[in-house]
């Protein structure tokens, strides 16, 4: 009896229904994040960076307390992961101060590669004007690492690695990149976003080595 069910019940199955959607769809609906900038998600104070790193911030330094930046990013990967779409809202800060804004890779209180130059993208001291920026991004704004720094060594999760302690993939082998597994594409990026080890940084010259403002980017829940 049970048997016979079975064979029933998939019969049944079979006769539903494709539920394939169109396409197209996927460059028009959108997995979306965000974060809530703040000076307070910096690291440290801006005095403790390490001296003689360029381009160096220029005092005098405002404590992270008695800033008044604040700032709201929001970003929609299409679907299909063909295209991103970034938004942020600035208050606070005068156009002028603007230095370099990014997004990086790194877990809260991490200083992390960058993953995106958004400056790279848009005129940063005009978005400040008008408190507004805009930017689409697609695969050729993934910035990697295409040697080791002069100084040290890169430990992970340096590099945006999509996932630490991956081997090599065969390309990285046959390139001989320095580090394996970094993030080439918007699928990896996405990725990221979803592990919540991604982060805005908007950096001014009095706050250029740690950064004005930071925001930690998260799912969007309704």
């Amino acid at each position: 009896m049970r048997t016979q069910f079975a064979v029933a019940f998939t019969l049944a199955l079979c006769a539903l229904p494709a539920q394939a959607k169109d396409p197209a769809l996927g460059a028009t609906t959108f997995h979306v994040y965000e974060a809530f900038m703040s000076p307070q998600q910096e690291p440290a104070e801006e005095e403790e960076a390490p001296k003689g790193i360029k381009p160096e911030s220029t005092p005098p330094f405002t404590p992270r307390e008695n800033r008044k930046s604040r700032g709201h990013g929001q970003i929609r990967f299409a679907r299909d992961l063909s295209k991103a779409y970034v938004e942020v809202q600035l208050q606070g800060i005068s156009p002028s101060d603007i230095l370099m804004f990014h997004i990086h890779c790194g877990p809260p209180g991490y200083l992390g590669p960058i993953l995106v130059d958004l400056g790279a993208l848009g005129d940063l001291k005009k978005a400040a004007a008008d408190g507004r920026f805009t930017a689409e991004i697609s695969n050729k704004n993934i910035k990697m690492v295409k040697m080791f720094p002069s100084v040290g060594k890169l430990a992970p999760p340096e590099a945006c690695p999509v996932d630490a302690g991956f081997p090599y993939s065969p390309d990285e082998l046959i390139r001989k990149q320095p580090l394996p597994n970094q993030v080439k594409t918007l699928s990896g990026m996405e990725y990221l976003a979803r592990k919540g080890v991604l982060y805005f940084n908007l950096h001014t010259k009095a706050h250029t080595f740690y950064g004005e403002m930071r925001g930690q980017i998260s799912a969007v829940r309704d």
